[in-house]
């Protein structure tokens, strides 16, 4: 089991929203646990599982609910790189702080970089609809 990780660093996620076409959610995900500089993701279920299994993996913030599945997953350890937090999303870039994982969703804040302003959430869903009205000028 990997040892659980603390620390400011991993409660936050830079999404890098490059393409925003028909509420599709297009662009790079970058945490300091991932292997390489960023993950590119094409849809916002991929985004929201990566990001989940990159929590799991650092265990950090851990999450008060067992996380239910239909086949066991392995997660492996990641490795660190400092720079992947500094790159910017074409359309926009978002730098979601999680603080807790409750009730089976996400609660923190939300910053969106070039609109220099900072929202709290109290699920995901809250969150999309953030950065939605982020996208859509509205």
């Amino acid at each position: 089991m990997a040892e659980k990780r603390s620390g400011e660093q991993y409660r936050k996620l830079r999404l890098c929203i490059d393409s925003y076409d028909n509420k599709i959610f297009m662009g790079r995900l970058c945490f300091p646990g991932l292997e390489t500089e960023s993950f590119a993701f094409h849809s916002l279920t991929e985004l929201l599982l990566k990001a989940e299994d990159l929590f799991e993996e650092s265990h950090f913030p851990q999450s008060y609910t067992a996380r239910r599945s239909f086949a066991p997953t392995a997660l492996s350890e990641p490795d660190m790189h400092s720079d992947a937090m500094a790159v910017k999303g074409r359309l926009a870039t978002f730098v979601i702080r999680v603080l807790f994982r409750q009730h089976a969703s996400w609660q923190g804040s939300v910053t969106w970089v070039e609109g220099n302003g900072e929202q709290s959430f109290r699920s995901v869903l809250e969150l999309v609809l953030l950065m939605d009205s982020a996208l859509s000028g509205g």
